[in-house]
Order: structure tokens, then C-alpha cells, then sequence
């Protein structure tokens, strides 16, 4: 088999002189002659801290690459940081997927080893290399140890909800919130909790584009170490076989990734994500799959933000592998994994060492724990719910909807003696969240609740909103409502005041408003206002061409795969 790379560097022409000669630079002559050139996606950078270690993942991954016989490249990629980028690192999710595809292209390349960790960086590699699709490998930069304050666990993002509202409900000090902070993050790596990061390094593993076992192992762990130099190696294997996303990411694929999701109780902005990498690969997965092969899969995972444990416990507690052994009759035995074995074959030897972090098939967290997709007049394209951390008393609720019409109008009010919410049953809904809207759609939707009632004792109430929320957070919040507000949806109609029904075990979410009048409803002056106007760049070609969630929220000229072929020569 001939190399891509060969392209380039194969020959005796003025071209082929030029691609060798700048590409030297120490390099041993072989180099250019039948060795695999393998780049090393790395997101690296000191202002995406969860990734700020995979420098050193990077250089066991060269080792790995080089022992194969490989050529290791390092190619830095565009990162996002979750806690510091706005106005939401999701509106550079796609022109980061968009940017390493076309590098990958670009260059004499003839596979990839992907590091990401951060929310965003595996699902852009992700979608990248379904679209150019040259042989890739996902090494997952790994959780921060636990961290513990007053004696007890602390989880990144999910305590930060937690203590933020009892420092709102007067029941913890300003003093020992900001004391917190440095017990929070204790190491290199990212959210300990079953955040998005978290998340997506595991389904990645069950879509087959991890080295089985690799996904959770700590960042600080010497073993992930191990695991990147496998994996470069493993990528040099890969090209030999032929070994492309689109020949072995199919819908058996996405299967397994779902049951993974639910089983983990993890995110929901993997869904999101999941859709775009599908739609990359031209595989037919819709909102309704997750729903159909998730929702009823049991809750095995004990980890915040739905139970007590964090990542750490996880990985000593036997990992994914552990907890796929314990759902494997749920799992597609056909789908394959970057090995090119079956996920399924290395479920034998896995095993469960702590029952309480891992629990038992009969045993569950949650007995019915997987995302469920609600629909109904406030949502007929669909809407999101993650039951597992829903308060139980919640999930069927009828209520007066009490709306912001924007972030600024929600921040501007929700601790207003005066607010409009009578007691606990009232329905928040915030709007102009969404793709278009915000732009980007934002980790908003777990709203704070109101002061007033925080002071009560309130913890819970039912929000509504057409963005996302972070994987560490909890609540019963109906998000990703789809059309949003600024595409036309029906949540942009909501007056304050409309009873909201709810009833996720009928898949229903409903503003009792007549049809009729709903139709002659228009949204108000500050629901326009409040949605995106860019003039230039990057965010006004987002809101033009981005799709709705219930889709993946990709651009819509970015859909489907265009290949590793390149044409033209660049003299």
C-alpha cells in the first residue's frame, strides 16, 4: 500500500526536493521512504488548563510512534478552555474541528493521534477526523485526582453549583466558599466529576476510537503515559490495515456509545456531540436513538454530579470496561474498535473491585437513568432531560412559567425580592440560549434559583431553556429545547404566567397556551434584542450556517466527509 504521504515526498522533481529538503532537519533519510507520518493533534495550552499536561502525553505518544516505526509530527490544534473562553467555548467547537480537518488535509500526513480532555477538544478531533478520515486514535488526557474539603469529597464543577447556592441560601460563608477553591483542583487534568470531559472521553471509548481501557485513567497516573505510548504505536498499526474512522465507526458504534452514556450517567451535551460526529460520517443517528437505546439503561455509575464518588474512585473501581461487562447484553457485539477487535472482547477480563462506586446490574443507582427526549408544543424538534439528576418529585410537574428574556434579564431579576415566582412550583424558563441566539449556546440552562426561595430551603425546581448545561450540574432541566427561541421556536411565545406541564415519563413538555393562540402570539421586543446580531467574523458565518441541537448544532455546509485527497500541489 502505497503511503499518503508518498504525495508529497516520493520522487526526484523540484516538488517532491522541496518537501524533503525543509522536512529534514535531523530526521534520518528513511524517514521520507515508507514510514508512516503520524501528527500528533495536540491541544495543549496554558489557557485551557485541563489540558495544560499533554505536552508530556504528547512526547509518549512519539515514543510509541517512533518504536513502531513511525515518524511522529507534533501539530498544535485549536483549543478550547471551558472555564475561561467566552462568550461559551461551544460557538468554537466546530471552527475547531473545521481548522484541524483542514490541517490534517493539508499536510503529508498519513495518520493522527487525537489529544484532547477539555469539553470541546475530543468532540472536535472527533469531527475532524470523521471528515478528513485518515486513521485516528483518541488519547484522552484523563480527570484531576479527588479533591476533599472539610473532611469531605470535593467535585470540580458540580461542588461550584452546590456551595454557590449555599453561600446565596446563607448557609455557607463567603470566607469558606473562597477557601474551597484551592481544595477543588488539586492536580493536572480535567473535571473529576461526570462532567462533559469525563464524558466524552469515555464514549469515545465506546465508539471504538480509544484503546479499550485507556479512557478515565487519571491525569497524574504514570500508566496514561503508557497508555499514549501504546497509542502511538497502535496509530502506526492502523494505517497498515487501512484502519479509517469510516470503516469502523458505523451505527453499532454509536449503540454501544449511547448504552455507555446512560450506564455512566453521563452528560448530555454528548448527545449533541454524538449527532455532529454522526452526521461527519453520514451514520443516520437521530435524537430519538438516544431515547430508544438509552433511556431505560440503569445508572451503575456512583459519581457525582448523580451520586457521591469522582473520577479517581472510578478508575481504582475497575473503569468503563467494568461497567460495560455489567450492560454487555445491551451492546452491539459487531462494532469495532481502533485495534480492529470487537469492543465486546475486551469485557472478558474486566472486572468490578468496588461495588459501591460501580454498582451491580441489579443493583443500580438509578433504575431508568438514561437521557430521555421530551417533545410537545414547546418543543416539537425535541428537548433534552437527564432523570438521573432530576429530582424524582419533579419529573411529572405542572407549574407557572416565570420567563427572562435573556442571561442579563435572568441575572438582572432572579434575586429580586419582587420576582414573579410564587413558591417552589414555578416553572423557569430562559430563552436565547440557543446556537443562533446566544451566540454558541451556552452552559446556562441550571439556572441559580431564586434567593427568596433558596432561603426556604429550596434546591431544585424545573427549568426550561434552549441552551446547554454543564455535565457536573444537576437539576431537573429541560434543555437543548429545539427550534430555540431566535430560530422560530415556540419558546420564544411563553409569556410569564402560562402553566408549563411536564411529564417525562410520557416524553411530554407542553405550555397549556390553545394552538390558536399561540399562533397569533409574536415575541416581544426584549426576546429580539436579546438574541445574537454579529456584523463580522467568525460568529456572524456561525449564525448563518449553525443547525439546531437536535441535529448536533454543526455548521451546515461542515455535514458529511470530505476526504484526505488534496489535488493541486502548493508550487
Amino acid at each position: 500500500m502505497e503511503l499518503r504521504s508518498a504525495q508529497w515526498y516520493a520522487g526526484q522533481d523540484r516538488n517532491a526536493y522541496i518537501h524533503r529538503a525543509w522536512m529534514r532537519r535531523g530526521v534520518p533519510d528513511d524517514a521520507f521512504t515508507g514510514r508512516p507520518q503520524i501528527a500528533i493533534a495536540n491541544t495543549a495550552s496554558d489557557l485551557t488548563p485541563c489540558n495544560a499536561h499533554l505536552n508530556e502525553v504528547a512526547a509518549s505518544v512519539r515514543n510509541g510512534v517512533y518504536e513502531a516505526g513511525g515518524i511522529p509530527l507534533d501539530l498544535p490544534v485549536v483549543s478550547l478552555g471551558e472555564t475561561n473562553v467566552r462568550p461559551t467555548a461551544m460557538l468554537w467547537r466546530n471552527m475547531a474541528a473545521m481548522a484541524t480537518e483542514e490541517m490534517l488535509r493539508a499536510n503529508p500526513l498519513d495518520g493522527v493521534v487525537l489529544l484532547g480532555g477539555c469539553d470541546k477538544t475530543i468532540p472536535s478531533l472527533l469531527m475532524a477526523a470523521a471528515s478528513v478520515d485518515l486513521p485516528a486514535v483518541v488519547v484522552p488526557g484523563g480527570p484531576m485526582l479527588n479533591g476533599s474539603f472539610r473532611g469531605t469529597p470535593l467535585g470540580c464543577g458540580t461542588d461550584v453549583w452546590r456551595l454557590s447556592e449555599e453561600v446565596r441560601g446563607g448557609t455557607l460563608s463567603q470566607e469558606d466558599f473562597t477557601r474551597s477553591e484551592s481544595a477543588m483542583i488539586r492536580s493536572r487534568g480535567h473535571c473529576n466529576t461526570m462532567g462533559t470531559a469525563s464524558t466524552m472521553a469515555l464514549v469515545a471509548e465506546a465508539l471504538g476510537t480509544v484503546v479499550p481501557g485507556v479512557a478515565g485513567t487519571p491525569a497524574p497516573d504514570s500508566r496514561l503515559l503508557q497508555a499514549a505510548h501504546r497509542s502511538g504505536g497502535a496509530a502506526v498499526q492502523m494505517i497498515g490495515a487501512d484502519r479509517r474512522p469510516s470503516t469502523f465507526l458505523t451505527k453499532a458504534s454509536f449503540h454501544n456509545a449511547i448504552v455507555a452514556l446512560a450506564a455512566i450517567g453521563g452528560s448530555t451535551n454528548a448527545v449533541v456531540h454524538l449527532l455532529a460526529v454522526a452526521g461527519r460520517l453520514g451514520v443516520g443517528l437521530t435524537l430519538d436513538d438516544f431515547d430508544r437505546i438509552g433511556s431505560r439503561v440503569p445508572v451503575l455509575v456512583d459519581l457525582q454530579p448523580a451520586g457521591r464518588f469522582l473520577m479517581e474512585d472510578f478508575h481504582r473501581a475497575g473503569g468503563l470496561l467494568a461497567v460495560l461487562r455489567e450492560v454487555r447484553d445491551l451492546l452491539d457485539p459487531d462494532a469495532l474498535t481502533v485495534t480492529g477487535r470487537p469492543l465486546v472482547e475486551y469485557l472478558d477480563t474486566a472486572a468490578v473491585w468496588d461495588a459501591e462506586v460501580i454498582r451491580p446490574r441489579e443493583q443500580p443507582l438509578v433504575d431508568e437513568g438514561g437521557i430521555a427526549v421530551l417533545r410537545g408544543n414547546l418543543a416539537p424538534d425535541g428537548a433534552l432531560i437527564k432523570p438521573a439528576a432530576a429530582s424524582p418529585h419533579l419529573l411529572r410537574h405542572r407549574g407557572r412559567a416565570v420567563v427572562f428574556d435573556s442571561v442579563e434579564d435572568f441575572h438582572d431579576r432572579i434575586d429580586d425580592p419582587g420576582l414573579e415566582v410564587v413558591d417552589a412550583d414555578s416553572v423557569l424558563v430562559l430563552r436565547g440560549c440557543g446556537p443562533k441566539g446566544y451566540p454558541g449556546m451556552p452552559e446556562v440552562s441550571n439556572m441559580p434559583l431564586p434567593k427568596k426561595l433558596l432561603e426556604q430551603g429550596v434546591r431544585d425546581m424545573v427549568r426550561i431553556c434552549d441552551g446547554r448545561m454543564s455535565g457536573t450540574a444537576y437539576g431537573t432541566v429541560v434543555l437543548h429545547v429545539a427550534p430555540e427561541a431566535a430560530a422560530g421556536g415556540p419558546l420564544a411565545l411563553v409569556h410569564t404566567g402560562d402553566v408549563i406541564s411536564l411529564d417525562v415519563e410520557a416524553r411530554r413538555i407542553d405550555v397549556e397556551v390553545p394552538a390558536h393562540e399561540l399562533a397569533r402570539r409574536v415575541p416581544n421586543e426584549a426576546t429580539l434584542d436579546g438574541f445574537a446580531h454579529p456584523k463580522r467574523g467568525w460568529e456572524r458565518l456561525y449564525v448563518d450556517h449553525v443547525q439546531q441541537a437536535d441535529t448536533g448544532a454543526d455548521l451546515d455546509f461542515l455535514v458529511g466527509s470530505s476526504g484526505s485527497d488534496v489535488s493541486r500541489e502548493s508550487h
